[in-house]
């Protein structure tokens, strides 16, 4: 069930939102080489604690971080881990949110470790403007098809694919609500948007073929071909002006809670 959201729903997903921007950008601040993606997490998660919110992926389902950070060809779910070292060149996407007052924010960003190959910068590069355009499909009357075509279209047309096995999903009180969002679809189908509600629109594009596999650990979601992946998310609220991006502060080189 779709859950619509008040103004002062809206208000305070804003902070959590908000929390959540910041704990990302503090920890793709953090990157560079020889620091394990365990130091990573134990940033973002001394963060949001910090600011008196709850690290809301840790525990969720059993995941044991307060991040997934997911290196070069791991797509999305990367365990936090002292033996996986960032080295120079790598790419390192982190998926995290904070809680704050029964509300969640959710957001990620793929993040370069120093300068990374040309065809890595494209991969990155495409998958943030594939999100934004999906953000600007995000527009009360539209549909969750409206959304999904976007970032498809603009994926494939840049030569990568989209993965399909994962999704976006509402946001609220619960850190994933319905409805379902792909990243992929028909124009003019699906859950039509309506103003209130507020989703996680995230596209993941691999490198090469859209099929993925999760490791025996049970989370870790891998490229099946050894391409690299990147996954950049953004929780949006859809509003009578337009889409508001909720997690945009990690996006503003200058910009601080």
């Amino acid at each position: 069930m779709i859950q619509l959201k008040n103004a002062s729903e809206l208000e305070k997903m804003r902070r959590a939102c908000a929390i959540s921007a910041a704990a990302l950008k503090a920890g793709g601040e953090a990157i560079e080489a020889g620091i394990t993606t365990w130091e990573i997490d134990k940033i973002i998660y001394d963060f949001i604690v910090k600011h008196g919110a709850r690290p809301n992926f840790k525990g969720l389902y059993g995941f044991p971080g307060t991040a997934c950070i997911s290196v070069n060809d791991t797509v999305i779910h990367g365990i936090p881990s002292h033996g996986i070292v960032i080295r120079p060149g790598d790419i390192v996407s982190i998926d995290t949110g904070a809680a704050i007052d029964g509300f969640n924010g959710d957001n990620a960003c793929t993040f370069g470790c120093g300068k990374v190959d040309l065809e890595a910068q494209r991969l990155m590069d495409v998958t943030k403007q594939a999100l934004h355009l999906g953000i600007a499909q995000a527009v009360a009357g539209n549909r969750v098809g409206d959304i999904g075509h976007a970032v498809q279209s603009y994926v494939e047309e840049n030569g990568f694919s989209v993965v399909r096995s994962f999704v976006g999903h509402g946001v609220g009180k619960e850190l994933h609500e319905d409805p379902e969002v792909p990243n992929y679809g028909h124009a003019g189908h699906g859950v039509r948007l309506v103003n209130g509600m507020t989703i996680a629109i995230e596209p993941m594009v691999n490198q090469k073929h859209h099929s993925v596999k999760t490791l025996s650990d049970g989370w870790t979601v891998k490229t099946c071909d050894g391409g690299l992946a990147a996954h950049f998310e953004h929780t949006v609220a859809i509003t009578p002006k337009g889409p508001e991006i909720l997690t945009r502060g990690w996006e503003d080189a200058g910009w601080t809670l």
